[in-house]
Protein backbone atom coordinates (compact mmCIF):
# COMPACT_ATOMS: atom_id res chain seq x y z
CA UNK A 1 0.00 0.00 0.00
CA UNK A 2 1.39 3.41 -1.00
CA UNK A 3 2.04 6.01 1.66
CA UNK A 4 -0.17 9.00 0.78
CA UNK A 5 2.20 11.33 2.64
CA UNK A 6 5.00 10.63 0.16
CA UNK A 7 6.01 13.32 -2.30
CA UNK A 8 4.46 12.39 -5.65
CA UNK A 9 6.75 12.67 -8.67
CA UNK A 10 5.67 12.56 -12.32
CA UNK A 11 8.70 11.24 -14.22
CA UNK A 12 8.88 11.51 -18.02
CA UNK A 13 11.86 9.52 -19.32
CA UNK A 14 12.05 7.41 -22.49
CA UNK A 15 15.11 5.33 -21.57
CA UNK A 16 13.46 2.30 -19.98
CA UNK A 17 16.57 1.02 -18.20
CA UNK A 18 17.43 4.42 -16.77
CA UNK A 19 13.79 5.19 -15.99
CA UNK A 20 13.23 1.97 -14.08
CA UNK A 21 16.42 2.45 -12.04
CA UNK A 22 15.58 6.09 -11.25
CA UNK A 23 12.00 5.22 -10.32
CA UNK A 24 13.21 2.51 -7.93
CA UNK A 25 15.83 4.82 -6.40
CA UNK A 26 13.31 7.60 -5.77
CA UNK A 27 10.84 5.17 -4.25
CA UNK A 28 13.52 3.90 -1.86
CA UNK A 29 13.90 7.53 -0.73
CA UNK A 30 10.20 7.98 0.09
CA UNK A 31 8.93 9.34 -3.22
CA UNK A 32 5.88 7.98 -5.00
CA UNK A 33 6.63 7.88 -8.73
CA UNK A 34 4.38 7.84 -11.79
CA UNK A 35 6.53 7.13 -14.84
CA UNK A 36 5.70 7.86 -18.48
CA UNK A 37 8.11 6.96 -21.30
CA UNK A 38 6.27 8.52 -24.26
CA UNK A 39 6.34 12.28 -24.68
CA UNK A 40 3.16 12.18 -26.73
CA UNK A 41 1.23 10.64 -23.83
CA UNK A 42 2.75 12.74 -21.07
CA UNK A 43 0.28 15.65 -21.06
CA UNK A 44 -2.83 13.51 -20.82
CA UNK A 45 -1.18 11.36 -18.16
CA UNK A 46 -0.25 14.49 -16.20
CA UNK A 47 -3.80 15.86 -16.35
CA UNK A 48 -5.17 12.62 -14.94
CA UNK A 49 -2.96 12.36 -11.88
CA UNK A 50 -2.09 14.34 -8.76
CA UNK A 51 1.59 15.04 -8.26
CA UNK A 52 3.84 17.43 -6.34
CA UNK A 53 6.66 17.84 -8.86
CA UNK A 54 7.54 16.81 -12.43
CA UNK A 55 10.91 15.48 -13.59
CA UNK A 56 11.23 15.78 -17.36
CA UNK A 57 13.71 14.48 -19.89
CA UNK A 58 14.05 16.80 -22.90
CA UNK A 59 14.71 14.44 -25.81
CA UNK A 60 11.55 12.34 -25.98
CA UNK A 61 9.54 10.55 -28.69
CA UNK A 62 6.32 12.26 -29.70
CA UNK A 63 6.75 15.53 -27.79
CA UNK A 64 9.93 17.00 -26.34
CA UNK A 65 10.32 17.93 -22.69
CA UNK A 66 10.32 21.68 -23.32
CA UNK A 67 6.92 21.43 -25.04
CA UNK A 68 5.58 19.25 -22.23
CA UNK A 69 6.74 21.81 -19.66
CA UNK A 70 4.97 24.63 -21.50
CA UNK A 71 1.73 22.65 -21.49
CA UNK A 72 2.16 21.89 -17.80
CA UNK A 73 2.56 25.62 -17.09
CA UNK A 74 -0.65 26.34 -19.00
CA UNK A 75 -2.64 23.64 -17.21
CA UNK A 76 -1.21 24.11 -13.70
CA UNK A 77 0.90 27.29 -13.39
CA UNK A 78 1.97 26.43 -9.84
CA UNK A 79 3.35 22.97 -10.65
CA UNK A 80 7.14 22.87 -10.09
CA UNK A 81 9.23 20.94 -12.59
CA UNK A 82 12.87 20.17 -13.26
CA UNK A 83 14.64 18.99 -16.38
CA UNK A 84 16.86 15.92 -16.16
CA UNK A 85 18.64 15.62 -19.48
CA UNK A 86 21.80 14.98 -21.47
CA UNK A 87 21.35 18.30 -23.34
CA UNK A 88 24.13 20.47 -21.93
CA UNK A 89 24.27 23.43 -24.33
CA UNK A 90 23.93 26.82 -22.66
CA UNK A 91 21.04 27.67 -25.00
CA UNK A 92 19.14 24.57 -23.83
CA UNK A 93 19.77 25.34 -20.17
CA UNK A 94 18.57 28.93 -20.61
CA UNK A 95 15.48 27.76 -22.49
CA UNK A 96 14.67 25.40 -19.64
CA UNK A 97 14.86 28.14 -17.05
CA UNK A 98 12.98 30.60 -19.25
CA UNK A 99 10.09 28.15 -19.46
CA UNK A 100 9.98 28.18 -15.67
CA UNK A 101 12.05 25.21 -14.48
CA UNK A 102 13.06 25.12 -10.83
CA UNK A 103 16.29 23.41 -11.86
CA UNK A 104 18.08 22.02 -14.93
CA UNK A 105 20.07 18.90 -14.08
CA UNK A 106 22.42 17.39 -16.65
CA UNK A 107 23.30 13.72 -17.00
CA UNK A 108 25.33 12.13 -15.53
CA UNK A 109 24.29 13.37 -12.10
CA UNK A 110 24.62 12.41 -8.44
CA UNK A 111 21.46 10.58 -7.33
CA UNK A 112 21.74 11.79 -3.74
CA UNK A 113 21.98 15.39 -4.93
CA UNK A 114 18.91 14.89 -7.12
CA UNK A 115 16.90 13.61 -4.15
CA UNK A 116 18.05 16.55 -2.02
CA UNK A 117 17.11 19.03 -4.74
CA UNK A 118 13.65 17.55 -5.28
CA UNK A 119 12.91 17.61 -1.55
CA UNK A 120 14.17 21.20 -1.24
CA UNK A 121 12.02 22.39 -4.16
CA UNK A 122 8.86 20.74 -2.85
CA UNK A 123 9.48 22.06 0.67
CA UNK A 124 10.03 25.58 -0.67
CA UNK A 125 6.83 25.50 -2.72
CA UNK A 126 4.86 24.16 0.24
CA UNK A 127 6.22 26.92 2.49
CA UNK A 128 5.21 29.51 -0.10
CA UNK A 129 1.66 28.18 -0.21
CA UNK A 130 1.50 28.10 3.60
CA UNK A 131 2.58 31.73 3.86
CA UNK A 132 0.04 32.74 1.22
CA UNK A 133 -2.75 30.97 3.10
CA UNK A 134 -1.82 32.65 6.40
CA UNK A 135 -1.45 36.24 5.29
CA UNK A 136 -4.35 38.63 4.59
CA UNK A 137 -5.14 39.82 1.07
CA UNK A 138 -2.47 42.31 0.17
CA UNK A 139 -1.26 44.18 -2.90
CA UNK A 140 1.74 46.22 -3.96
CA UNK A 141 1.69 49.22 -6.28
CA UNK A 142 4.58 49.17 -8.73
CA UNK A 143 4.32 52.14 -11.08
CA UNK A 144 1.30 51.47 -13.28
CA UNK A 145 1.15 47.86 -12.07
CA UNK A 146 -0.59 46.31 -9.10
CA UNK A 147 0.63 43.01 -7.72
CA UNK A 148 -2.06 41.02 -5.88
CA UNK A 149 -0.21 38.65 -3.58
CA UNK A 150 -3.14 36.37 -2.74
CA UNK A 151 -3.54 35.36 -6.40
CA UNK A 152 0.01 36.18 -7.52
CA UNK A 153 -1.51 38.37 -10.22
CA UNK A 154 0.44 41.24 -11.75
CA UNK A 155 -1.88 43.61 -13.59
CA UNK A 156 -2.21 46.98 -15.28
CA UNK A 157 -4.89 48.26 -17.69
CA UNK A 158 -4.97 45.77 -20.59
CA UNK A 159 -2.45 43.39 -19.04
CA UNK A 160 -2.56 40.49 -16.58
CA UNK A 161 0.19 38.02 -15.74
CA UNK A 162 -0.09 35.19 -13.23
CA UNK A 163 3.29 34.67 -11.57
CA UNK A 164 4.81 31.41 -10.41
CA UNK A 165 5.40 31.06 -6.64
CA UNK A 166 9.10 31.86 -7.10
CA UNK A 167 8.45 34.85 -9.37
CA UNK A 168 5.86 36.13 -6.92
CA UNK A 169 8.09 35.86 -3.86
CA UNK A 170 10.98 37.57 -5.64
CA UNK A 171 8.73 40.44 -6.75
CA UNK A 172 7.41 40.79 -3.19
CA UNK A 173 10.95 41.07 -1.83
CA UNK A 174 11.79 43.71 -4.43
CA UNK A 175 8.59 45.64 -3.63
CA UNK A 176 9.28 45.48 0.11
CA UNK A 177 12.68 47.03 -0.63
CA UNK A 178 11.48 49.44 -3.34
CA UNK A 179 14.17 51.98 -4.26
CA UNK A 180 16.54 50.21 -1.84
CA UNK A 181 19.09 47.45 -2.27
CA UNK A 182 17.84 43.87 -2.03
CA UNK A 183 21.01 41.88 -1.52
CA UNK A 184 21.53 38.69 -3.48
CA UNK A 185 22.30 36.84 -0.28
CA UNK A 186 19.00 37.85 1.32
CA UNK A 187 16.90 36.90 -1.70
CA UNK A 188 18.68 33.59 -2.23
CA UNK A 189 18.37 32.54 1.40
CA UNK A 190 14.70 33.58 1.70
CA UNK A 191 13.57 31.93 -1.54
CA UNK A 192 16.08 29.15 -2.23
CA UNK A 193 17.54 28.61 1.26
CA UNK A 194 21.10 28.81 -0.07
CA UNK A 195 23.31 31.20 -2.01
CA UNK A 196 25.55 28.98 -4.13
CA UNK A 197 26.55 29.61 -7.74
CA UNK A 198 23.72 27.61 -9.29
CA UNK A 199 20.93 29.31 -7.34
CA UNK A 200 22.53 32.67 -8.15
CA UNK A 201 22.24 31.87 -11.86
CA UNK A 202 18.66 30.72 -11.34
CA UNK A 203 17.74 34.01 -9.66
CA UNK A 204 19.21 35.95 -12.59
CA UNK A 205 16.78 34.12 -14.89
CA UNK A 206 13.82 35.09 -12.68
CA UNK A 207 14.98 38.73 -12.58
CA UNK A 208 15.03 38.71 -16.39
CA UNK A 209 11.45 37.40 -16.44
CA UNK A 210 10.25 40.10 -14.02
CA UNK A 211 11.91 42.77 -16.17
CA UNK A 212 10.03 41.40 -19.17
CA UNK A 213 6.68 41.61 -17.35
CA UNK A 214 7.33 45.18 -16.16
CA UNK A 215 9.00 46.60 -19.27
CA UNK A 216 5.92 48.47 -20.57
CA UNK A 217 6.17 50.96 -17.70
CA UNK A 218 9.23 53.15 -18.32
CA UNK A 219 9.14 54.43 -14.73
CA UNK A 220 10.22 50.98 -13.51
CA UNK A 221 13.75 49.61 -13.61
CA UNK A 222 15.35 46.61 -11.90
CA UNK A 223 19.02 47.52 -11.59
CA UNK A 224 21.67 44.85 -11.16
CA UNK A 225 24.42 46.03 -8.82
CA UNK A 226 26.96 43.44 -9.92
CA UNK A 227 27.53 40.97 -7.07
CA UNK A 228 25.70 43.07 -4.45
CA UNK A 229 22.09 42.60 -5.46
CA UNK A 230 19.19 44.39 -7.13
CA UNK A 231 17.21 47.61 -6.73
CA UNK A 232 13.63 47.99 -7.92
CA UNK A 233 13.57 51.64 -8.95
CA UNK A 234 10.12 53.17 -9.31
CA UNK A 235 9.92 56.84 -10.28
CA UNK A 236 7.03 58.47 -8.45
Amino acid sequence: MKNSSRTKVFLVEDDRNFGSVLKAYLEIHDFEVEWESEGGRAIQRFLNLACDICVLDVMLPGLDGFSIAREIRKAKPDMPFVFLTAKTLKSDILEGFNIGAEDYITKPFDSEVLVAKLKAIVNRVNRTFSLEAERPVESYSVGEFTYHTAHRLLSRPGFEQRLSPTEGKLLELLCENKNKLLTRSTALKVIWQNDNYFTTRTMDVYITKLRKYLKEDISIEIENLHSSGFILWVKE
